[in-house]
Parts: C-alpha cells; sequence; structure tokens
C-alpha cells in the first residue's frame, strides 16, 4: 500500500515539477520551485484515494465486518458443534418431559450449572517445567450447563448472520429467533427448579420451545429438529470438522 501511494505520488508529481523546467527523479528532493506543486500532489493523491473502487471487509466477509463481528463460515466452525449437541440433549429430554418425569436425570444434567466442561484445564508450565512454587501448573477447568451453554453459542451464531455493522444484534431475525427460544427454554428451568415448580408449565415451556427453534435452525442453516440429524452426539471443539462454509 506505502508502495503503491508513493509511486502514484511520483506519477502526480513529475508532471507538476516538468512545468517548471525542474528535473525530477524518485531520489532527488523537491527543490523551492516545487514545493507548491508537491502539496498539490498530496492533495491531489488523497483525492484519489477517496474515489478508487475497493472491496469492502463486509463484501469480503459474506455480511460481517472483519474485527468487529465474526463472519459466518467463521462463526460456524465455531459454534455450530456446540449447538447441535445442545439441540441434541434437548431433544434427548423430550421423553422424560413427556412423562411428566422432571426429575429424570437427562433432565437434571441439561440444567446442572456444572455439568459440561466449558473451558479445558491448561497446563501452565513455561517450556516443559513448573515455575510455581507449589507446583501446580495445571489450570482450574471452567464448567456450566449445557442450558446456559446452548444459549450462549445460539446468540453468537445468530449474531454473525447479519449484512451490514449498523444494525443491533437485537434486531436480527436470528437474535430474534433466539431470544423467543431461550424465554420458553428459561421458563421450563423455572418450573423444574424453582420454589413453585409446575411439570405442567415445564412441558408447555418445553413443546413451545421447539417450534421457536425450529425457526432459528432454519435461520442459521441447520436441519430442524424432526429431521434426524441430532440423533446422534456432537464434537463441541472449535472446528473440530471440515472447514464450512
Amino acid at each position: 500500500m506505502k508502495a503503491a501511494l508513493f509511486y502514484t505520488f511520483v506519477f502526480i508529481s513529475a508532471p507538476l515539477c516538468s512545468t517548471l523546467n525542474v528535473p525530477f527523479t524518485t531520489t532527488s528532493k523537491f527543490p523551492p520551485q516545487c514545493e507548491i506543486s508537491r502539496r498539490s500532489a498530496i492533495l491531489s493523491t488523497t483525492g484519489l484515494l477517496t474515489t478508487l473502487p475497493f472491496v469492502s471487509s463486509a463484501s469480503a466477509s459474506g455480511g460481517a465486518t472483519a474485527g468487529k463481528y465474526t463472519t459466518i463460515p467463521i462463526a460456524k466452525r465455531r459454534y455450530y458443534g456446540r449447538v447441535q449437541e445442545a439441540v441434541h440433549e434437548y431433544l434427548m429430554m423430550g421423553q422424560a418431559v413427556v412423562k411428566g418425569d422432571m426429575s429424570a436425570k437427562v433432565i437434571q444434567d441439561f440444567f446442572d450449572p456444572k455439568g459440561i466442561v466449558t473451558v479445558e484445564a491448561r497446563n501452565q508450565a513455561v517450556n516443559g517445567q513448573c515455575t510455581k512454587k507449589d507446583q501446580s501448573c495445571k489450570g482450574a477447568e471452567i464448567r456450566d450447563s449445557r442450558y446456559n451453554d446452548m444459549e450462549t453459542s445460539m446468540y453468537l451464531l445468530g449474531n454473525a448472520f447479519r449484512f451490514n455493522q449498523q444494525k443491533a444484534p437485537d434486531n436480527l431475525p436470528t437474535v430474534k429467533a433466539a431470544k423467543a427460544f431461550f424465554k420458553d427454554l428459561d421458563e421450563m428451568e423455572k418450573n423444574i427448579k424453582g420454589k413453585k415448580s409446575s411439570p405442567q408449565k415445564a412441558q408447555s415451556a418445553y413443546l413451545r420451545g421447539l417450534e421457536k427453534l425450529d425457526l432459528y435452525l432454519d435461520l442459521v442453516e441447520l436441519p430442524p429438529t424432526d429431521s434426524g440429524a441430532y440423533d446422534k452426539e456432537f464434537d463441541t471443539r472449535v472446528a473440530a470438522n471440515a472447514r464450512i462454509t
């Protein structure tokens, strides 16, 4: 880029100096007679830069702006596994929910705040040697519920499905669909663990959530819940699968 600007500057400056019959080379210093011309050249170059065609980062990234919003292909690689695994576990609760058995292990595990590892423990040794006094260089893992991770990953994935950076996340159709589903999911959790729990209300919230979840999955280019695609477990590691476009 710097080289392009330099030669554009030279291209403009040389004719300007030549009108004054002043020799001009790329290595020569500007003589006093060319000071005005040099200033004109800089301003002209600046003007050219504002009119040169360019490819915006939003166009190049498929809708997301680099540096501020995650591009759609990258978001798929980061969050598809987590979202699909969450849908798999959500659907696994169905049979217990229909029976009204809210104490079933599959339901309790889904909402367990320590149910899954969201960040694995990392070895903090330096060049293979532990420098801590207590010799405990293995960091602590971070755990959370599949319920919370589902909401987080669905929101982040939905936020990437945008075509400009001006629109607020809450105004995106994908995020709106995710939040509508979260509302039912939160109500279900409340009626399972709350002091005034109600299996009937939890059932209703679960069934309402299924319809809203399908709307979200369609918007983020994932199969519907009744497709059979979620009968298996999914790898939640970032970029665990081949490149997704």
